[in-house]
Formats: C-alpha cells, sequence, structure tokens
C-alpha cells in the first residue's frame, strides 16, 4: 500500500512538473498564436484555396501554420473552407498544417524533446501535406469529395481587426480581440493538456520498461543499430496506441518524451505525435461533418502518410547521423521540475502576460454584457464522447490534487 501512495505522489508531480516546465512555452505560443488569428481573416483563406493545384495547396498550408493549433478548432475551421469552396487537397493541407507546423508545438517540443524533434516536426509537417496532396491525386475520391461537400453550412467569418498603421496597436479594441482568441486558444485545449499530463505521469511512475518492450520492439537496442522492421513496427504501433486516447496534439508531448526515454525509436515517437488527426474522437467527428466513408478515407489517408514520413524523417536523419541520444529525455523526467532556473523566470512572465490578457478579456466581456454571443470552439462531440470526456477530466483533477495532498503531507 505504502508503495502505491508513494508512486501516486510520484507521478501527480511528474505531471504538475511537465506543465509547469511548459507554461512559458503554451502562453507564448497562444499568444503569438492569437495575434496572427486576429490579423487574418478566414475569408481571405478560402478565396485562395479553391483548386487542388501546388499554390493552393502550399496556401492552405501557410493559412494552417498562422491558425489554431487545436485539433478540434482545426477540424471545425476545415471544414468550413471546405464547404465553402476551398478544395478537398488545400483544406487537408490546412489541417495538417494548423495542427503540426505551429509556434507554440515547436516550443513544446523544444521543451520536453530535443532540437531534432522541433526540426522533425516542422520538416515532417511539410512531408505529411505533400505525401496527402500525393495520396489524394492517386486515389482520385472524387465522388466522396462530391457527397461530403455540404456548400450551405454555416461558415461565418470570424471577427478580425484591420490594421492599417502602427499607430492601431495601441487600440484597446485590438488587444480585447487578441484576449479574447487567447482565451478561446485556453478553452479548446485544456482538457487534452490535463489528461495528456497525467497521462504522462501515470506512465511514468507505474509502467515498467517492459512493457514498452513489449509494444513496440527493438526498445532498449541502441538508435542506430533498430533493424528497419522494428523501426517500421514502432512507427505502426505509435498511431495505433494514439487512436484510442483523447490526448491532442498540445497534450501528447509529455507522454511522447516518456515513450523517447524508454527507448522507443524517432520514427515511432514522430509517428506518435504525428497522431493526433487519427484518435477515436477526431474519426466521429470526420464522421459527422463528412459521412463514414469520407471519415474513414481520411483516417486511412492520414495513417498511410504519417508512417511514411516517420520512417523518411527517421532515416533521412540516420544518414546525417542526426538521431537524438534518448539520454536527455530520461533527464527530463527524473530530474526536479521546479529549480529556480531561467524557465522559473519565463513562467512568471508568462503569468503577467496572460493577467495582463484576462483584463482584456474581462473588458471586452463587460462592453459585449448587453450582447448574447456564442462561440463554437470547435469541439462539437455530442453524447458518448462528451460524458466520457468530462468524466475524465474529473478523474484527473481529483487523482492530481490527491496526489498533491499526499506530497504535501
Amino acid at each position: 500500500m505504502d508503495a502505491f501512495l508513494q508512486q501516486w505522489q510520484s507521478a501527480s508531480l511528474t505531471s504538475v512538473g511537465f506543465f509547469w516546465m511548459a507554461l512559458w512555452a503554451f502562453v507564448l505560443g497562444y499568444f503569438i498564436s492569437s495575434i496572427i488569428q486576429v490579423l487574418i481573416t478566414r475569408r481571405q483563406m478560402r478565396e485562395v484555396m479553391g483548386d487542388d493545384g501546388a499554390r493552393s495547396v502550399a496556401l492552405g498550408a501557410f493559412f494552417g501554420f498562422i491558425s489554431s493549433s487545436c485539433s478540434f478548432a482545426a477540424l471545425a475551421t476545415t471544414r468550413a473552407l471546405f464547404n465553402k469552396g476551398a478544395a478537398f487537397t488545400a483544406s487537408m493541407a490546412f489541417l495538417l498544417a494548423s495542427t503540426n507546423l505551429v509556434i507554440e508545438l515547436g516550443f513544446v517540443i523544444a521543451v520536453f524533446l530535443s532540437w531534432q524533434f522541433v526540426i522533425g516536426e516542422y520538416l515532417g509537417g511539410i512531408l505529411l501535406i505533400v505525401l496527402a496532396w500525393l495520396f489524394v491525386k492517386f486515389t482520385r475520391p472524387r465522388q466522396l469529395i462530391e457527397n461530403a461537400r455540404d456548400e450551405n453550412a454555416d461558415g461565418a467569418d470570424d471577427e478580425s481587426y484591420d490594421l492599417r498603421h502602427w499607430g492601431d496597436v495601441t487600440d484597446p479594441e485590438l488587444w480585447q480581440q487578441v484576449a479574447q482568441k487567447f482565451v478561446m486558444e485556453w478553452q479548446m485545449v485544456w482538457k487534452d493538456i490535463l489528461l495528456g499530463f497525467t497521462v504522462a505521469g501515470l506512465i511514468a511512475a507505474f509502467v515498467p520498461s517492459e512493457f514498452f518492450a513489449w509494444l513496440f520492439q527493438g526498445v532498449g537496442t541502441e538508435t542506430n543499430d533498430v533493424g528497419f522492421w522494428a523501426v517500421l513496427q514502432q512507427a505502426v504501433v505509435g498511431p495505433i496506441a494514439a487512436f484510442f486516447t483523447f490526448i491532442g496534439s498540445m497534450g501528447n508531448i509529455p507522454l511522447a518524451a516518456v515513450l523517447y526515454g524508454e527507448g522507443v525509436a524517432f520514427a515511432g515517437v514522430m509517428a506518435f505525435i504525428f497522431s493526433d488527426l487519427v484518435v477515436l474522437p477526431v474519426l466521429r467527428i470526420n464522421a459527422q461533418y463528412y459521412g463514414w466513408k469520407m471519415a474513414l478515407y481520411i483516417t486511412a489517408m492520414l495513417f498511410v502518410c504519417l508512417v511514411a514520413t516517420s520512417l523518411i524523417l527517421h532515416y533521412g536523419f540516420a544518414a546525417f547521423d542526426l538521431l537524438p541520444s534518448g539520454d536527455s529525455v530520461k533527464a527530463i523526467t527524473e530530474r526536479d521540475h521546479f529549480q529556480l532556473n531561467y524557465g522559473f523566470y519565463l513562467n512568471l512572465a508568462a503569468l503577467v502576460l496572460t493577467a495582463v490578457l484576462a483584463r482584456f478579456w474581462w473588458q471586452r466581456q463587460q462592453a459585449h454584457a448587453h450582447h448574447e454571443h456564442h462561440h463554437d470552439h470547435g469541439s462539437t462531440s455530442t453524447g458518448l464522447a462528451t460524458y466520457l470526456m468530462r468524466v475524465l477530466v474529473v478523474l484527473a483533477l481529483l487523482w492530481l490534487a490527491g496526489g498533491l495532498v499526499l506530497a504535501l503531507i
């Protein structure tokens, strides 16, 4: 019993410590993302994404890069763009870029993993888009696309700010809109972040290394000595393991760090990171949006492309002797997360910035109190999925609170 209580305490402290390590990266990333979203409108995006050519796909990827990283918000925006005339390939480029080529994700990966993973994330995001484009070109799902498009669906533009000159940067309305986006970003992702960090702590404390050796072939072998079939198996198992989770792109990074610290190959970890769009809740939402046939087609496309991308990255990095070592990741999972270092001061600055934005958000709420607004935050899950998510969130909060109480006493 005492051993279990010690592991419970360790798991909770690890989860909270992971979040403390990444706090400044989340705040900075969402702050930059919010500014960009306020200055770019959805109408500007869809007007240049109307065909299957390379230009439309590249522009779809660019607009995805400057958009939100939340998987569910990206799904909702992608559907709106697609239904309002954007080509399917350009819409998929937007979806992949908005969940892989985003600033805040790179910050969090840098905190938990290493620079190789940051480069792999961005290079892999581009590769995913190119491979998805080729996949659609070769499979030609023309009838599926026609059946999936709903031109009557609501796709109203988000609010935006017309920045005409540098003097506008002192306009409170601009920062109120940025603060609104910033709050909406956190509303979209906090559940994924909570569950992701809680699961990462649980796995770090409770799951023995033997389990990873059983699940992923070649675990424990030197990085450069893992054979091709073991690397392929890990790249396939990564997204399959992720499929049954509710964890989005921002919540699965600490878990990816745990996997790599246990010896999972670079390809397997990258495949796991790329798998935020092939999880079960995303499949259900796509089925609601486009029908089950198109949803399964999109999932199959993403699965094939992310496995291929992970293998290309793995052997491309290996060719230049750039595969990272797992030692630094193991140190992250074992060290004291609450040291008085640069991260501590960055977190203080992030909390101050959050407080300032919260004040602007409150001013906006007060100014619009006489109007009733409904904001779609992208999560359209209903029924069992929503209920299950709520139950998991409550359990995660109780688990973390209990572990922290044990640490105090």
